[in-house]
């Protein structure tokens, strides 16, 4: 199997201060949910539709048995964006013991992409990680958020975190092997 070089960019905020708006159109029928019952074949579901072709495949082989356990830590939310009731985008925050939250992952399905909602839902999806604590008060408060985003990512990612008041702390460069793009379902992007 080949391999290819990825470039992984991490990002930060270091207060709620640091966090920028997007703008919100008026009337656009986009709202924003926590999916407040875990559930492995919703998060999956997310996973594989947002994930498909930018060849998200770290969480495909996980067992029903691995989503529950995760999806049940303390901390753990799954904020989802419908575009006038259709699932559009997701942003997962995972609590750490340190006080940081990562963003763990963070994106739109295709046919949504482009459209002015990734900016809104990082906004919205950031702003809930600087206040997880009051949701979930066994955890820490927030000190940090942080995410990471790589050269397969969409194109405009790394310009949406800026926007949002991110800022850059660390660049790593790795192979990585030469995957298929696996989509949602075999098949999926292949004309």
């Amino acid at each position: 199997m080949s391999s290819v070089p990825v470039t992984t960019w991490y990002l930060e905020q270091t207060s709620p201060a640091d966090a920028l708006p997007a703008a919100a159109p008026e009337g656009d029928g986009l709202r924003i949910e926590r999916a407040e019952v875990p559930s492995p074949e919703f998060s999956r579901f997310l996973y594989a539709s947002v994930g498909g072709d930018i060849v998200w495949t770290d969480r495909l082989g996980w067992p029903y048995a691995r989503w529950q356990a995760y999806l049940d830590r303390p901390g753990v939310e799954t904020w989802v964006a419908y575009d006038r009731g259709t699932p559009a985008g997701y942003i997962e925050l995972d609590a750490q013991d340190d006080g940081a939250v990562e963003i763990a992952y963070f994106g739109l399905l295709p046919a949504f992409r482009g459209r002015r909602i990734g900016g809104r839902l990082l906004a919205y999806g950031t702003a809930r990680a600087w206040d997880l604590a009051e949701r979930w008060p066994q955890r820490p408060k927030t000190a940090r958020v942080w995410v990471h985003t790589c050269s397969k990512d969409g194109e405009f990612a790394m310009d949406n975190y800026l926007r949002r008041g991110f800022r850059l702390f660390e660049t790593k460069v790795e192979l990585e092997p030469d995957v298929a793009t696996p989509g949602p379902w075999p098949g999926a992007y292949t004309g």
